[in-house]
């Protein structure tokens, strides 16, 4: 792993006590109009061929104001919580209670963007990895439960559903294979916490190494992005998402990596279909046909890829594969570097064969492979697991909210100072990983409306409580000794199942 670079992490508050951490949280060519994607038990996934609010317009300049105010619409911010279970979560830093206790929940944020209007959300792996509850916020404020339907620990990949009551403003996918370095581009996430934030910069390099050197191919900017842009889009000066921001440099300001979109639209059926996805694989290491290499090895071609190491038991040694091969065809089409054989093979189904064109010293031969499925590298290995349903059931007793309360009694009345006049029912337990916890309700509160209706028992509160329908928003008043002010909390009550 390159120690240059880290996941963004997913924090969005408490950042200033961790300055020294620096952590957050085949492609649709041009001229095609849209990419449906069929999976067998429910409807495609269309990825949308215009802007969510119509094209934007071209000049002599790029309009980057026009460009926002088209993808905007479309980038949501996605929230994970995580109870108190002593999980890992990929090793990121989760913001979490003022505790030292290692089973305290915890809580973090990064951002997302819909790419089909039946609502689907691409965002980084790291931002959900764990998570009991996923939470997404579209830009007009509205919040559903998502659930969490794929995953890629290899590229850093996640694909999340929510169920909207009607069709959602749709990020358009581009080409990221037709990107230059020099070329403009912006990023939307929320950085720190700062919702819709909108950045503006280049691309500096493309095909940057940093995890897995046989798969990466970041996309490196310096548009600025930092704390919380996780899983947000990089877009180009049409319009079109060409990356999914994911990385900073730990050593500058201005050096951020994303997932090129052309390694995401590929798999996207696989995450629909069966919740991760499975590559072919050779087992031999490779590397560029360069001119100094050619010189140095006396090479009859000036390009394909160099097999520089062939994994043990692997199918490239059952197949006969050698150091110093150079690989310049797979089937029928030519090989003309090392990453695009491996875009090749990656491409392709565990099981499969593929048939290479090999140059030994001066000879030419044809060798037929039968691939494997690639595993994980190390970093991502102890992540993978089958795609779940990040929806916990809620227990009984905390409800739609996710908490659960009491009768407020006079000693607890004079202990924790509540003013004369004052009536509710007490918070004394918060779930986690609940809609109460999402919308800051903490224990020692005391609710004293919900939609303007007063709470001044604990029956009150069960009444009003059953008239309320999962997904709507409800508006909760409560009063916090602490501060000894009363505030209006939404809050969307959850599934009971």
């Amino acid at each position: 792993m390159n120690r240059f670079a880290v996941p963004l992490a997913l924090l969005s508050a408490t950042v200033g006590l961790m300055l020294g951490l620096v952590l957050a949280a085949g492609g649709q060519r041009p001229g095609a109009a849209t990419a449906a994607l069929r999976p067998p038990d429910g409807p495609p996934i269309v990825l949308s061929a215009e802007p969510a609010t119509g094209p934007v317009p071209l000049g002599p300049g790029i309009d980057f104001a026009a460009v926002a105010a088209s993808v905007n619409p479309a980038v949501v911010n996605v929230d994970a919580a995580v109870r108190g279970d002593g999980r890992s979560n990929s090793g990121l830093r989760w913001r979490r209670d003022l505790t030292d206790d290692p089973g305290a929940p915890r809580e973090g944020s990064g951002s997302g963007f819909v790419i089909d209007r039946a609502g689907y959300v691409l965002t980084n792996f790291h931002v959900v990895d764990g998570a009991d509850r996923i939470t997404v916020t579209l830009g007009d404020g509205r919040a559903f439960r998502a659930d969490l339907v794929g995953i890629d620990p290899a590229i850093d990949v996640a694909l999340l559903k929510i169920d909207a009551p009607e069709d959602l403003p749709v990020a358009t996918l581009g080409d990221s294979d037709s990107l230059r370095a020099g070329q403009w581009v912006c990023a939307i996430g929320n950085p720190l916490g700062y919702v819709h934030s909108v950045t503006v910069g280049v691309v500096s390099f493309l095909g940057r190494k940093l995890f897995d050197p046989s798969l990466d191919a970041y996309i490196q900017t310096d548009a600025a992005i930092s704390l919380g842009n996780s899983g947000g889009p990089l877009i180009d000066g049409q319009g079109r998402v060409v990356g999914i921001t994911t990385a900073i440099s730990a050593q500058a300001a201005n050096i951020g990596f994303a997932v090129p979109i052309s390694q995401v639209v590929p798999v996207l059926q696989q995450l629909r279909e069966h919740g991760r996805v499975s590559r072919g694989f050779l087992g031999i290491g490779l590397t560029q046909v360069t001119p100094a290499l050619r010189r140095a090895l006396v090479l009859p071609v000036d390009r394909g890829a160099l097999v520089q190491d062939v994994t043990p038991d692997s199918p490239a040694e059952r197949a006969g594969l050698r150091p110093y091969d150079i690989i310049v065809g797979v089937d029928d089409a030519t090989v003309t570097s090392d990453e695009e054989l491996i875009r090749s093979i990656s491409a392709r189904s565990p099981g499969t064969t593929a048939r290479l064109t090999v140059l030994r010293e001066t000879e030419k031969r044809a060798v037929v492979v039968k691939l494997i499925e690639r595993p994980l590298p190390e970093s991502a290995r102890s992540r993978d697991r089958a795609a779940r349903d990040a929806r916990p059931a809620v227990s009984r007793e905390q409800g739609l909210l996710g908490l659960s309360v009491r009768d407020l009694d006079r000693a607890t009345a004079l202990r924790q100072q509540i003013p004369d006049g004052v009536q509710g029912v007490l918070v004394v337990d918060v779930d986690p990983a609940g809609p109460a916890r999402l919308a800051r309700i903490r224990t020692g509160q005391l609710i004293l409306e919900i939609n303007r209706r007063p709470v001044t028992s604990l029956a009150d509160y069960r009444a009003i409580l059953s008239t309320l329908k999962p997904g709507t928003v409800a508006a909760v008043l409560v009063f916090d000794p602490l501060s000894g002010q009363r505030v209006l909390i939404t809050i969307v009550p959850d599934l009971t199942s």
